[in-house]
């Protein structure tokens, strides 16, 4: 049921993150405030699809 999904800075669109989720609890898409060594700064990073 946990799926292995990628993580995209919202601002640079580098794949800088792999973490698992649940699908059934939780559908929608993740979203976490992490830092992003491209842009040297936290920014929103955003599951891939």
């Amino acid at each position: 049921m946990r799926d292995l999904v990628k993580l995209l800075c919202t601002e640079c669109g580098e794949e800088n993150y792999y973490t698992d989720k649940n699908k059934r609890n939780t559908p929608n898409r993740l979203e976490f405030k992490k830092h992003c060594p491209r842009c040297r700064k936290h920014t929103l990073h955003r599951e891939k699809r």
